[in-house]
C-alpha cells in the first residue's frame, strides 16, 4: 500500500536520483505516527480535563509511591516534560488543587511537590483510559513487534541524541 510519503520519495528519486532519501521514509512516518498518536492521547486526556504534561506530572507522582511526593528536579527528570516547564506546570496543577508545594524538611531552601487526594483521584481515573488508548494504538502490532519497535525507537533516540547505542 502506498501513501503520500511514497509519492514524495518517488518525486525526490526522480528529481535527485543521486541522493539517498531513504531516511525520509523512516523520519517522515515516525513524525506522522507521532502526530496521530499524540492526537489520540490528547483526546483521552481531554476527557479528564488534562493535557499530556499535566498527566505526566500526576502520573510521575503516583508511580513514585506513597507519600506521592518528589522534589521538582526529580519530578522533571522522571516525567516527560522539560525542566523549564516544571514550574509553569506545577503552578497550573496547584491552582487546580491537584498538587501542593511545601518546604522540604531535608532542605529548608527546597520544596517538595505532593499529589493531593483530588490529584490522586484524577490520575487514578485517567490512567486506565490512557492505557486503553495506548493498547488500542499498539494493538496493531504483536507483542514481539512491540518489543522490537521499542528497541528500534530507542536506537533512533540514542542516535538522534548523539549517543552510540550498544549492540
Amino acid at each position: 500500500m502506498t501513501d503520500h510519503l511514497d509519492r514524495i520519495l518517488e518525486q525526490w528519486k526522480a528529481e535527485k536520483p543521486h541522493l539517498d532519501v531513504s531516511p525520509m521514509a523512516v523520519i517522515g512516518r515516525l513524525g506522522r505516527a507521532s502526530a496521530a498518536i499524540n492526537a489520540r492521547l490528547a483526546a483521552t486526556f481531554a476527557k479528564h480535563d488534562l493535557d499530556s504534561s499535566s498527566f505526566d506530572v500526576l502520573a510521575t507522582l503516583l508511580r513514585s509511591g506513597a507519600p506521592y511526593c518528589l522534589i521538582p528536579a526529580t519530578l522533571a527528570r522522571d516525567s516527560m516534560i522539560s525542566t523549564s516547564a516544571v514550574a509553569q506546570r506545577l503552578n497550573k496543577l496547584e491552582s487546580r488543587a491537584l498538587v501542593t508545594r511545601k518546604v522540604n524538611p531535608d532542605d529548608g531552601r527546597g520544596t517538595l511537590v505532593a499529589l493531593t487526594p483530588t490529584g490522586r483521584k484524577l490520575i487514578e481515573a485517567a490512567l486506565p483510559d490512557h492505557l486503553a488508548t495506548e493498547h488500542a494504538i499498539t494493538g496493531a502490532l504483536t507483542k514481539a513487534e512491540q518489543t522490537q519497535l521499542a528497541a528500534l525507537l530507542q536506537k533512533l533516540a540514542d542516535s538522534a541524541g548523539g549517543r552510540t547505542a550498544e549492540r
